[in-house]
């Protein structure tokens, strides 16, 4: 079982140059890879695996296609100013063909770990000759898979899934005593800006878990512009999360006087410290209606904005 160091009593000094030298032993002479999403928990590792690897540690951002508007370059710049190159690997084919008429949302949730991990990262570590992966799993991605709660693309030993076996390269977690609150700290004194160690959580399946339903180029064209509003409008709430998910079903809507059928968009925003637990922000009534507003205007095909009000648990942060 793992053991959990809690945010109020990380020694961040110690927890850096702990892990650092478990990197460089389970790694030796060899080199290693890792995905960077741009995410906290892959920041990171990111800056973990430099500080004990350096050029030896080959860093990958898969543009899979599901990823938020400008993420890649945004990305790339951020760790181009900290002494990181990253590559940037366009893999969008791969990833939509997976999820072509998939609609349950385990179904793409594998879909997504077995493109990401077999196909396009396999691929990546066979022409690397990298022996290991390093990689951002925390204590509540194990915490939620083990429970049944939802399957953590990032999760596989304690499931039963060997990775060398599975997909041939070891994977190594260092941040799989932390919660989120912990993985903050420690980015913040790994020198990450504080633009990334204090962004707001994004899921592995990227804006795939935020569509209910089939995964398409143009569903998630929808669910990305929503999205650039509401994490435009809500930054300065304070809030631990917040994100816009597209509905399956069309709902019925006016335009130009005439009836129209189009999308509906659910806005989320949670008050939370870990993700374990979690309420619904109070928002005033005047963002709910500039959201609602913004997105009518900027999305083509959104005719009704909902908000959720209910809590963790009986929800979850994200939709599927």
């Amino acid at each position: 079982m793992t053991r959990e160091i809690p945010a109020q009593t990380l020694d961040t000094k110690q927890f850096i140059t702990d892990k650092v030298a478990e990197i460089q032993e389970a790694v030796g002479n060899e080199t290693a890879i890792n995905a960077l999403s741009g995410g906290v928990d892959s920041s990171a590792v990111t800056m973990l695996g430099h500080r004990a690897l350096g050029d030896r540690l080959r860093t990958v951002f898969v543009e899979n296609g599901l990823m938020r508007e400008g993420e890649a370059e945004q990305v790339v710049n951020f760790f181009r100013a900290l002494g990181v190159t990253v590559e940037v690997v366009d893999a969008r084919e791969e990833f939509f063909a997976a999820l072509k008429g998939v609609t349950d949302p385990e179904e793409k949730r594998e879909a997504i770990t077995q493109t990401f991990y077999r196909n396009v990262f396999g691929r990546l570590v066979r022409e690397s000759r990298a022996k290991c992966l390093l990689q951002g799993t925390i204590l509540t991605d194990i915490d939620e898979t083990v429970a049944g709660i939802k399957r953590q693309h990032n999760v596989f030993e304690q499931l039963g899934i060997d990775p060398q076996e599975a997909f041939g390269y070891r994977i190594i977690e260092p941040l799989i005593q932390l919660r989120k609150d912990g993985v903050r700290k420690v980015g913040k004194a790994l020198g990450l800006q504080s633009e990334l160690f204090d962004r707001i959580p994004f899921p592995g399946p990227a804006l795939a878990a935020r569509v209910i339903g089939e995964v398409t180029p143009q569903r998630i064209a929808t669910v990305r512009g929503a999205t650039t509003v509401v994490e435009r409008l809500l930054k300065g709430t304070g809030a631990f999360q917040y994100m816009a998910i597209l509905h399956e079903d069309r709902v019925t809507g006016m335009r130009d006087g005439k009836r129209d059928f189009g999308f509906q968009i659910e806005v989320r925003c949670w008050d939370s410290v870990d993700a374990r637990t979690a309420t619904p922000t109070r928002l005033s009534f005047e963002v709910l209606q500039a959201l609602a507003e913004q997105i009518h205007r900027d999305v083509p095909g959104v005719v009704s904005v909902t908000y959720n009000i209910s809590s963790k648990p009986p929800s979850t942060l994200e939709a599927i």
